[in-house]
C-alpha cells in the first residue's frame, strides 16, 4: 500500500504532467488501494456473506415470540437451527424465510408477499444534493424489507455506484459494460433484458442492478434521441418504467437510488416511481438547495405528464437525514419543515450516527454488523432509528397496498 501512496506522491512533485494524466494516476492508485482492501475484508473470493441472526432477532423478523420460536424448533416444526458453541440458536436469513412460509400456511397474516390486486411498489430515493444520506437511506431500506420477506430489487441509478459498493462491488473491476441498467434501456441494437443485469445478493430475498461510469452514457445519448426526428424509439422516461416492467411478477418492492441531480435518469425513475422518498439534511443550505429542486422538477415532470407519463403516485414523502436531536438549528428546520408539510414528512428521521459511519468503514450497513462490533448503546441508538423510519415506510407500503399498516 505504502508503495503506491509514495508513487503517487512522487509523481506529484516532480515534473508536473497534465491534469488529465495525474487524475487518472490519481485514480488508478486509489482504485488498487480500494481493491486491496476489498480483499483484506472479504476473503478468498472477495465476496460478501451476511451474518447469522440470533432467536430474537429472528423472532422479531417473524412477528413472534421467542418462546413460540423455540418451541417450533422443538418439536420439529422446522429446521433446528444451528447452536454457537454458548449453545445459542443461529439462524440464515433463508431460514427465517422458511419459517415465515411455514407460518403462512396456518395463517396468511404472516405473508408479506404482495398478491391479487396488490401492484409493484417501485420507490424512488432522491435528492439534489450529494451527502443527504440517500444511498444509506436506500440500502438499509431493500435490506430491511427483504429480512422482513419482501422480494426486493435494488436499482443503483447513481454513477458513482455507491449502493453497489455497498453490496460488495466495485464498480470499475466487477460491473463490465452493459451490465448496469444502461443496458436495459439503452437506444441501440446492444440493449439487454433486464433479467440479464439482475445480480443476487448474499441477502436472501434481495436481487441488485449495480452501477458504475456506464450510466452516464444515458445522459449522453437521450438529447440526441429527443432531436433526432427520425427516432422511433417511444419517450425516453418511459425506458425505466418499462424495463421494470418486464420482471413485475418477481418483486414486491423496487428501491431505487437516484443520482443526486435532476438529469434525465432521475427523471425516467420519477416516472416509474409508485411512491417517492425525498431525503433532506436538516441545514438551511440544504432546505434552500431542495427549494430548487421542487421547482425544477415541477417544471420538467409537468412536461412529462403533458408528453404523456404517468406521475400518479400512492406516495410522496420527506426524510429528515443525519439528524442531530441535540443541535438547535437543526431541530428547528426540522420543526419548520414538520410545520410546512405536516404528514408529507416521516415522523421517524435517519440520526447522524458514528455507528453507521463504523459500519461503513468495512462496507456494511447496521443490520449487517452484530453488536458486539460497535459500541453497543450507539449502535442500538443508531438500530431503532433506522428501524423507525424503515418500518414507517413499510407501513405507507402495506397502505398502498390496503393492508393494515
Amino acid at each position: 500500500m505504502n508503495e503506491n501512496v509514495e508513487l503517487v506522491q512522487s509523481q506529484i512533485t516532480s515534473a508536473a504532467p497534465s491534469m488529465d494524466l495525474l487524475i487518472a494516476q490519481n485514480a488508478a492508485a486509489l482504485s488498487a488501494q480500494l481493491t486491496t482492501l476489498r480483499d483484506r475484508l472479504f476473503p478468498p473470493q472477495a465476496q460478501k456473506t451476511l451474518r447469522k441472526f440470533s432467536s430474537g432477532e429472528a423472532a422479531r423478523l417473524l412477528g413472534i415470540t421467542d418462546g413460540y420460536l423455540r418451541q417450533m424448533s422443538l418439536s420439529g416444526e422446522v429446521e433446528e437451527p444451528e447452536k454457537n458453541i454458548a449453545g445459542r440458536r443461529l439462524y440464515t436469513l433463508q431460514q427465517i424465510h422458511d419459517i415465515r412460509a411455514h407460518l403462512t400456511k396456518g395463517k396468511q397474516s404472516y405473508r408479506q408477499s404482495r398478491g391479487g390486486s396488490e401492484h409493484l411498489q417501485v420507490l424512488a430515493l432522491t435528492n439534489f444534493k450529494g451527502g443527504s444520506g440517500k444511498t444509506t437511506t436506500s440500502v438499509h431500506l431493500a435490506q430491511h424489507l427483504a429480512m422482513r420477506g419482501y422480494r426486493v430489487l435494488a436499482i443503483d441509478l447513481d454513477p458513482q455506484a455507491s449502493m453497489s459498493a455497498m453490496f460488495g462491488y466495485q464498480p470499475e473491476f466487477d460491473v463490465g459494460e452493459n451490465q448496469t441498467l444502461y443496458g436495459a434501456i439503452r437506444y441501440d441494437a446492444d440493449q439487454r433484458s433486464l433479467r440479464e443485469v439482475i445480480r443476487p445478493t448474499y441477502f436472501s430475498g434481495l436481487d441488485l442492478i449495480p452501477a458504475n461510469l456506464e450510466l452516464h452514457e444515458f445522459e449522453h445519448e437521450t438529447p440526441k434521441m429527443l432531436v433526432d426526428r427520425n427516432s422511433s424509439d417511444g419517450l425516453f422516461f418511459a425506458r425505466v418504467a418499462r424495463a421494470i416492467s418486464t420482471v413485475e411478477n418477481d418483486y414486491d418492492v423496487v428501491v431505487i437510488d437516484c443520482p443526486p441531480q435532476l438529469g434525465f435518469l432521475t427523471l425516467s425513475a420519477l416516472c416509474a416511481a409508485t411512491g417517492v422518498v425525498i431525503t433532506i439534511h436538516p441545514q438551511m443550505l440544504d432546505v434552500a438547495s431542495m427549494s430548487q429542486f421542487l421547482q425544477m422538477a415541477s417544471s420538467l415532470l409537468s412536461i412529462v405528464r403533458e408528453a404523456g407519463g404517468n406521475l400518479q403516485y400512492d406516495f410522496l414523502r420527506y426524510l429528515i437525514t443525519r439528524f442531530e436531536p441535540n443541535d438547535g438549528p437543526q431541530a428547528q428546520v426540522a420543526a419548520f419543515l414538520r410545520n410546512l408539510y405536516g404528514n408529507l414528512v416521516l415522523t421517524n428521521s435517519m440520526v447522524k450516527s458514528t455507528a453507521v459511519s463504523d459500519a461503513g468503514m468495512l462496507k456494511q450497513t447496521l443490520y449487517e454488523v452484530s453488536r458486539d462490533q460497535l459500541n453497543r448503546a450507539t449502535y442500538d441508538r443508531a438500530l431503532e432509528a433506522i428501524n423507525g423510519v424503515n418500518l414507517e415506510i413499510e407501513s405507507v407500503i402495506r397502505q398502498s397496498w390496503g393492508r393494515a399498516a
